[in-house]
């Protein structure tokens, strides 16, 4: 009897917010992701894994793809450009909500250049726009590629995610498993951990300040007789100026931060959590190659 159940790779590209992490939370279930309306938000290409009776459809989170400023924003665009090699399906987002212009258009040249892989368009925010929009969105993205498949969702609401979910499996090829069931990403943790800190940084500041931000996770210790983590974490920013903003009156910023981040992780690890984290400045990291690969973004060496 022939094996009939489907897994591959699918890759989630698009302009920077176009809705890939959270998409990628919606289908997995729970936060694997870190979100927010800053671009840049996504750092890392990393793997959420979907698991189903019959399939298991492994998700790469990418950069969203944009003209990049830096060392960092170049970094990105390759990390979001090599995440389209030797997978199954590629999945083109485009937000509803926003006029298809050139960034839209240099992504889609980006997919077209890729000769293996079925392509997905997948239209994100419907809940934010009338049908009348939808209906123009698909027809001006239609003009920027061929696509095997066409999607039209809310990630927030829910709808038509299992929608995506069909069309990816559509194309998936016949396989194993190659990943356990119970595991919904490949992130090590202390980079999930980093992430979620970076995440309420990001939420809670605008401007130029989330863009210089690194954390790094540099202690997770597990007590087993309290059943809490102590984790202790250092938030990076370029400027002396930028480490007052996040630190805050009196710590107040920091502090708050620190509240936020400590419930998602409790959140994350269904226990308690203690969070130290500490502020320092290292100038002009993200013009440093080797500073970016340090913190684990893009590509690495």
């Amino acid at each position: 009897m022939a094996n009939s159940f489907k897994s591959g790779f699918v890759t989630l590209v698009g302009r920077p917010n176009a809705g890939k992490s959270t998409l990628i939370n919606a289908v997995v279930g729970h936060k694997v992701a870190i979100t927010s309306n800053t671009a840049q938000t996504t750092r890392h290409r990393f793997r959420a894994i979907v698991t189903r009776e019959d399939m298991q459809m492994i998700m790469v989170d990418t950069p969203g793809l944009h003209k990049p400023h830096d060392a960092l924003g170049e970094e990105l665009n390759t990390s979001a450009i090599m995440a389209m090699e030797d997978v199954d399906v590629i999945a083109f987002l485009v937000d509803a909500s926003k006029p298809i212009g050139r960034g839209d258009e240099w992504v889609a040249a980006q997919v077209r250049a890729v000769r293996h892989a079925r392509k997905i368009l997948v239209i994100t925010k419907a809940d934010l726009v009338d049908k009348d929009v939808i209906i123009s969105q698909l027809e001006a993205a239609r003009a920027l590629g061929r696509w095997d498949d066409e999607v039209v969702l809310s990630s927030k609401s829910g709808f038509n995610v299992d929608g995506f979910e069909h069309a990816v499996s559509r194309w998936l090829p016949e396989g194993p498993k190659w990943f356990p069931d119970d595991m919904d990403t490949d992130q090590p943790f202390e980079v999930l951990v980093a992430e979620f800190i970076r995440e309420k940084i990001l939420r809670s500041f605008r401007d130029e300040v989330p863009h210089s931000i690194g954390v790094i996770a540099d202690q997770i210790e597990y007590e087993r007789r309290k059943d809490m983590y102590k984790i202790y974490a250092v938030v990076y920013v370029e400027r002396d100026s930028q480490k007052g903003i996040i630190i805050g009156k009196g710590g107040s910023a920091i502090k708050q931060i620190g509240i936020e981040a400590r419930q998602d992780l409790e959140q994350l690890l269904g226990c308690k959590v203690f969070l130290d984290l500490q502020v320092k400045v290292k100038k002009n990291w993200r013009r440093d190659l080797n500073q970016i690969r340090r913190f684990g973004y893009g590509e690495g060496i």
